[in-house]
Formats: structure tokens, C-alpha cells, sequence
């Protein structure tokens, strides 16, 4: 057998088919022992360590043994890998996965259907648009509704916002300079960079105040409309929030609704983080007025529990996609457009994974009412979470949470500089990362630094809340006594 012909062998075939179950079946063998032996969400190990071993590898040195690969691998990914899974991984917007989905993942990985056009992706097709009725109905948007999967809410957002310029422009790009969107000021920042990549200007997007509980004012969003109108602005889209990312708070859809129909803007909904509600079988009614959005956005792979990735953005008119329409004779030549379900005539993107699969399953084996009740219990341990740090005097809480995060500060027991204050809270998110104990994340309000969890692991209990806490604490007050001392 010739070299060439002997490096068939690595090739996903019917010739390979037994070396493919002993392979996968070997990963997954070694994720489960690694798994297994977590004893904290990472292991705090510092960038550059990792930096020195990966640089040490000869990538034109293959080992070519899968053990000795699966031995490297251990050491230089598996041992230090962030584990969301684990109940005191706190700080972003990360979820353990459902098991069905990994299923999924593993099925849709060796097929390796393509999705932009049906002769790549035939039955993958048909299930991704089946999830996107599915997902639309449960939303509200119509029978005339329509979308795709995307990489993540920040492509979902650039989709619809894309969308919403062409309605607003009619294709003529003299308006561009003009236009505008209104988006809370603690909105997403794919907003902005969504407006920069469309070529928007520097100060296209306005960001509208908020009131206490970080929900935009429906009053303020109204004089900023307004204010557009008398300068002759064009407002090209208002954004409204289904779970801003520090605080989960979900802005007064209905009242944003009516201001956008007031003034002629299309309403877009980024419910990339609450979009888990639209299976919750208590807490649906917290995105009332989502069904009168224009374009929605939605991460399965936030409160879906969904492995990387695995969104969408979806519409209220299909007719909306039609600017991104272009046909090629390579690939999607118009005389087959009208038999043919293509979907890369609705996408950004061309070659595109199958990830609707992980959610096809996961419906299929568990039930939308098994993944709402998990996304309910990381609301609920929220509010448990936000009494315990609402009855502690180290604490100060920024916002009841409506969905599963919790914004807070330390504070000494007597009064010390903000500054000083702002550092030990930095301080002690850090050095909780370095022991690999907990990780959470920071942010900045009004100026100052803070704390946040961010909850989205039902296995979280109030008791690993509670202890983060008294670590949190701990290594403040350390943290401010040094410094005082010095």
C-alpha cells in the first residue's frame, strides 16, 4: 500500500468505521475521567505556563498514536479547561449542556452536513426550518414568520439590524449617515459594533437610559424619538433587552413596541439570554410583547443548555430576508429557487454547521418543559441567592434579579476609599481565580467595580453561593488590611 493510500485511514469512511467508534468512544472515555476528577470549575492556572507548554509542541512532529495525542491533549487543554458544569462556575453566560445535545453534537459532527444549500444538507434542512416555526410560534411572531440559525446573538443581532437598514434605506446609501438605533444604555455591545460594521455613524447608536432596575425607560425612549424626529434622524430600529448580560433584566417590551410603531422603527428584541423563558412552564409571561417584535434574537446555548453554538434570528415577515438574497450559478442558481429549500438565501454566512440538530434532539428525548424547569431553577436560585446577599452587611446588591444574575459589591466594615474598595473587590475575584476554587465574573456600575454571578447550572445550590461569598469576603478583607497596613 502506497503512503498516500495508507493515509486514507484517517478518513471518516465506510472502510473506517470501527477505528471511528474506538476513537470517539476513546475522547469521550477521557473527557469522562477528567470530568470526573474536577474539583473546582478550573485549576487557576496562569496564561503564560500554559503558553510555555504549547509552545514546546512540534506541529510538524506528529505523534501519531491517538493515546499519545489524547495523553497530550490531557496536559495541555483537559487539566486546566474552564468547567461550566461544575456548581461554582459563576461569572459569564456559560451552561453545562444537556446530554441529548451532546448526542447531537457528535452525530452532526461525523456527517458534517453543510447547510446553505439543500444538495449539502438535504433532511438537516428541513429539521433547522422545522425549529425555526417551532421557535417562532412559541414567540408569537405569526404565520408569516421566518429565520435561521446563526454562529451567536452578536451575528443574530448584525442579521437583524442589517435587515432593519435596508427597510430604512431603501437600498439608498445617501440615509446611512442619518440613521439611528435606540438601544438601552446597558444593551449588548454587538449593537454597536453592529452599527459600525454596517457603516452607520460614530454616534448612530443612542443609548437610552435606564430606570433602578436597569429596564429602559419607556418615557425616555419616547423624547429620544423625538429628538431624532426634530434633527431629521431616521430611527432605523429600536433594541429592545430580554436579559441584559450583567443585570437579566428584560425592558418593558410592550411600552417599546408601541413607541417603534409610533415612529415608523423597526423593534428588534435581543433575547439572546432570556430566550429560555419561551419554554419556562412558570415565567413565559415575563416576555410579553416579544410577539410584536420585527426580528427576534435567541441563544440556545445560553438558557437552552446547548452546546457552542447554537442560535438563531428570527423575523415576523420572511419577505424582510429578501435583501440578502444573492444567487449564484455555483451554488444557488435562481431557475432551482423556487423547489429548492436553500437556506444560505437567508444567512450571512455560506458553509454552515448543522447545530439545530443538538436542539432537534433535545426536544425529541426531553421535552421543551424538561429544559424550561432547568432554566426555572437557575431564576430561583437567583432569588435565593439575591435574600443572602440582600441580608449580608459585606454586601451591597445591585438589582433583584428578574432572570439569573446577581451584581454586588464588597464593603468593609468601615468605611475606606472607593478606590481602595473598587481594588479589593478586583482583587478578590482574582484570587479566587487563582485557586481554582470559584470563578465569577466583574463589572463596572456607576463607575465602580462589582462582583457578578451569573447562574446558570441548576445543580448551583444556595449553600455554594454562600460559600463563594464568605471566600469573596475573605479575600478582600485581606486584600484591605495589607493595603492599610503598608
Amino acid at each position: 500500500m502506497s503512503v498516500h493510500r495508507r493515509h486514507h485511514e484517517h478518513l471518516f469512511s465506510a472502510d473506517t468505521l470501527t477505528a471511528y467508534r474506538h476513537l470517539v468512544n476513546a475522547g469521550a472515555q477521557r473527557v469522562a475521567d477528567r470530568a470526573a476528577r474536577v474539583t473546582g470549575p478550573s485549576t487557576g492556572v496562569a496564561p503564560q505556563t500554559l503558553a510555555a507548554a504549547l509552545a514546546a509542541v512540534d506541529l510538524d512532529a506528529p505523534l501519531h498514536h491517538p493515546a499519545a495525542a489524547l495523553d497530550e491533549l490531557d496536559t495541555l487543554y483537559l487539566r486546566d479547561a474552564v468547567w461550566f458544569h461544575h456548581p461554582r462556575y459563576l461569572a459569564h453566560l456559560n451552561c453545562p449542556v444537556v446530554l441529548p445535545a451532546l448526542l447531537g453534537e457528535a452525530v452532526l459532527s461525523a456527517v458534517n452536513s453543510s447547510l446553505d444549500t439543500w444538495d449539502q444538507s438535504a433532511g438537516g434542512t428541513l429539521i433547522e426550518r422545522r425549529l425555526i416555526d417551532w421557535t417562532a410560534a412559541r414567540i408569537g411572531l405569526g404565520p408569516d414568520a421566518d429565520g435561521v440559525f446563526t454562529s451567536g446573538g452578536t451575528q443574530s443581532n448584525l442579521h437583524a439590524l442589517l435587515l432593519a437598514r435596508e427597510k430604512a434605506t431603501g437600498g439608498d446609501p445617501a440615509l446611512l449617515p442619518r440613521l439611528r438605533i435606540l438601544a438601552s444604555e446597558v444593551s449588548h455591545f454587538s449593537v454597536a459594533r453592529a452599527a459600525l460594521l454596517m457603516g452607520l455613524a460614530g454616534d448612530a447608536v443612542v443609548a437610552v437610559p435606564t430606570d433602578q432596575a436597569r429596564r429602559m425607560r419607556p418615557a425616555a425612549l419616547e423624547r429620544e424619538l423625538e429628538r431624532c424626529a426634530r434633527a431629521g434622524l431616521v430611527p432605523m430600529a429600536v433594541v429592545g433587552t430580554a436579559g441584559t448580560t450583567d443585570f437579566g433584566s428584560i425592558d418593558p417590551l410592550p411600552q417599546l413596541a408601541d413607541a417603534a410603531a409610533r415612529h415608523g422603527a423597526w423593534f428588534h428584541v435581543d433575547a439572546a439570554y432570556g430566550c429560555g423563558l419561551l419554554a419556562s412552564p412558570t415565567r413565559r409571561q415575563l416576555l410579553d410583547g416579544i410577539e410584536r417584535a420585527d426580528s427576534v434574537t435567541v441563544d440556545f446555548h445560553k438558557s437552552f443548555f446547548q452546546p457552542v453554538s447554537s442560535s438563531a434570528v428570527l423575523v415576523r415577515d420572511r419577505r424582510a430576508m429578501t435583501p440578502l438574497v444573492h444567487h449564484h450559478d455555483y451554488l444557488n442558481p435562481e431557475h432551482l429557487s423556487a423547489r429548492l429549500p436553500n437556506q444560505v438565501d437567508k444567512s450571512l454566512q455560506t458553509t454552515r454547521r448543522f447545530d439545530a440538530l443538538k436542539l432537534w434532539l433535545t426536544l425529541r428525548i426531553m421535552g421543551a418543559d424538561a429544559v424550561g424547569d432547568l432554566f426555572d431553577q437557575c431564576v430561583d436560585r437567583a432569588e435565593q441567592g439575591w435574600r443572602l446577599l440582600d441580608a449580608d452587611p459585606r454586601f451591597d446588591v445591585v438589582v433583584r434579579p428578574q432572570l439569573s444574575t446577581l451584581v454586588f459589591r464588597w464593603r468593609p466594615a468601615e468605611p475606606a476609599p472607593a478606590a481602595l474598595v473598587d481594588a479589593a473587590n478586583l482583587h478578590a475575584r482574582e484570587a479566587l481565580a487563582a485557586s481554582g476554587a470559584a470563578l465569577v465574573a466583574a463589572t463596572v456600575v456607576d463607575g465602580r467595580d462589582h462582583l457578578k454571578f451569573t447562574l446558570l447550572n441548576p445543580a448551583t445550590t444556595t449553600a455554594d453561593l454562600a460559600a463563594v461569598l464568605d471566600l469573596l469576603a475573605g479575600h478582600a478583607t485581606a486584600y484591605l488590611a495589607a493595603r492599610q497596613a503598608a
